[in-house]
């Protein structure tokens, strides 16, 4: 995945959806909103809270908003792209210019902002026990100079680790994670290390 400095790099970035994400980020503009690039992505922020984000792959182009999960969703269009994981974060997803509707977006920009300013919020559950695939512990058991690398980074970079292998739902996925991970993880690097700004 790409990462660009500034929006307009993002949009002539897209392969697929330049027109589409021009007037997603025309009417994101016309609210409250601040815009900024996070990830390498465009993002919206208000008092400096992150509340919404553009995104397009292959197949659509969509919004991200960060507490959508607070959102009521009257149209029923906000989807949790990672059941099971994401708890706040909900996408919209669009194939077509059609499908995009300024006062809809609006409104749902509207209640995020709202409850932002009411302090409502979904937190990440903090503190759940590391659990680390049978995998990864066969391939530490066979590499100890990984092992004593993975057990000096932070948790919240041991669990990226976990997490990665534990998700991947075939044997040789996993297999193929592990090779991918280990000299990263030797090196004292994290996973997403070069998400981070």
């Amino acid at each position: 995945m790409k990462r660009f400095k500034t929006v307009d790099d993002f949009i002539a970035g897209s392969e697929n959806w330049q027109d589409e994400l021009k007037r997603l980020r025309e009417i994101l503009l016309s609210t409250e909103l601040d815009e900024t690039v996070k990830w390498g992505a465009p993002c919206y922020t208000f008092q400096g809270k992150n509340v919404v984000g553009i995104g397009a792959f292959k197949s659509y182009f969509g919004l991200w908003f960060f507490q959508g999960g607070l959102l009521t969703d009257p149209a029923g269009v906000l989807m949790n792209a990672q059941d099971g994981k994401t708890k706040a974060m909900r996408q919209w997803r669009f194939q077509t210019k059609q499908q995009i509707k300024p006062r809809t977006i609006k409104a749902y920009v509207k209640e995020a902002i709202q409850l932002q300013l009411a302090g409502h919020e979904i937190k990440p559950v903090r503190g759940r026990p590391l659990m680390i695939p049978p995998e990864l512990q066969t391939a530490f058991a066979d590499d100890q100079a990984a092992r004593a690398a993975f057990d000096a980074l932070t948790p919240g970079k041991q669990r990226e680790y976990a997490d990665y292998i534990a998700d991947a739902k075939r044997d040789a996925t996993k297999a193929s994670r592990i090779a991918k991970i280990l000299p990263m993880i030797t090196q004292g690097q994290g996973l997403n290390d070069k998400y981070r700004s």
